[in-house]
């Protein structure tokens, strides 16, 4: 089974690439097929929350048929060969089929939360004790929403998207420094401040970065900030040309339970959404948070029930947003 880290691809395919999806339909249909799947066969199967059709490759784009919010999960992790490791990053894109609203939520992995089967423990751990399955099930506990599916892969497969683009332009706000033995110095961190045109290699050291006196709140706010800079790279002219190089370039690192029919209606799904216009944000939010000792570990706490009652008011805004007539100068 490939187990690989690159969160936010998913959506970042979806919503960057979709306007020019239909020149392209050929070398989608070939990326969907050939990425690995939790089965480790091909993605001919359907998973709950969206119907079944059929996976027969066709260079016609479907359409995203269904009216229901569809919740992925963007998972990063940190697995060095043999072992499973712990996930790095978690992310949950979240889009609503009928408003076109979107939001990318980055869920703090030191999150103390129930883990079915295993207690409670930091969110990370989830899946180290039963993979992406068990993290889906974890966060869709936490959030109170159905997570349909997942998206998973690894540094390696970071570093190929970002290679695979021709690299991402970022504006590093410090000097950033880290080293490590554990590694052999392969994951070593060395970022002066300034304007920086990264490759794959040190635009992972950007999104790694958590060395900082606010650690795990300023690294998520990090990758949100280059999953941003990434999209638009991948929705200028130049990209927009290399997409099936690009496509082919990630499809072996990507693990997925999406069958290649569901993708390619994600990615008909997100033609009306702007990258400019989702909403990206910290979960949970600090307001909501509590610092906790656990044994001699420190976590972070928070209240399940006002969390998802903050979850649910966000998407209740946006079902409100788009029933507003656009009339308020006419009293």
């Amino acid at each position: 089974m490939v187990k690989k880290w690159l969160w936010g691809t998913a959506l970042t395919l979806a919503l960057a690439i979709t306007g020019v999806v239909v020149y392209y339909g050929y070398s989608i249909v070939h990326f969907a097929n050939s990425i690995s799947t939790a089965s480790g066969t091909s993605s001919n199967s359907s998973s709950s929350g969206t119907e079944s059709d059929s996976d027969t490759p066709t260079t016609t784009i479907p359409r995203w048929e269904g009216q229901e919010r569809v919740n992925i999960l963007l998972l990063g992790g940190d697995s060095r060969g043999d072992d499973a490791g712990r996930s790095d990053s978690v992310m949950v894109a979240s889009i609503d089929p009928v408003t076109k609203k979107a939001h990318l939520f980055s869920v703090l992995r030191d999150t103390y939360v129930a883990i079915p089967g295993h207690g409670k423990s930091r969110l990370n751990a989830a899946f180290s004790y039963g993979g992406a399955e068990l993290t889906k099930q974890t966060v869709s506990d936490l959030l109170g929403v159905p997570i349909q599916h997942y998206v998973y892969t690894d540094f390696t497969g970071f570093m190929a998207l970002v290679d695979a683009v021709g690299g991402i332009e970022i504006d590093v706000e410090k000097d950033m420094y880290y080293t490590s033995k554990a590694d052999k110095h392969m994951y070593d961190i060395d970022l002066k401040k300034g304007l920086q045109h990264m490759d794959g290699k040190t635009a992972l050291q950007y999104v790694r970065f958590r060395h900082d006196a606010t650690s795990d709140f300023t690294r998520t706010e990090r990758q949100r900030i280059f999953m941003t800079e990434l999209a638009k790279k991948m929705q200028s002219t130049t990209s927009l040309f290399k997409i099936p190089d690009i496509l082919e370039a990630i499809a072996p690192y990507i693990e997925t339970d999406l069958s290649p029919t569901q993708m390619l209606k994600l990615a008909s799904l997100g033609f009306d959404i702007h990258v400019n216009d989702i909403d990206q944000q910290q979960i949970p939010p600090n307001k909501l948070l509590t610092n906790e000792l656990v044994g001699s570990a420190q976590v972070l706490g928070v209240d399940v029930t006002k969390l998802q009652s903050y979850i649910q008011k966000l998407f209740e805004e946006d079902a409100e947003s788009s029933e507003t007539p656009s009339s308020e100068g006419q009293n």
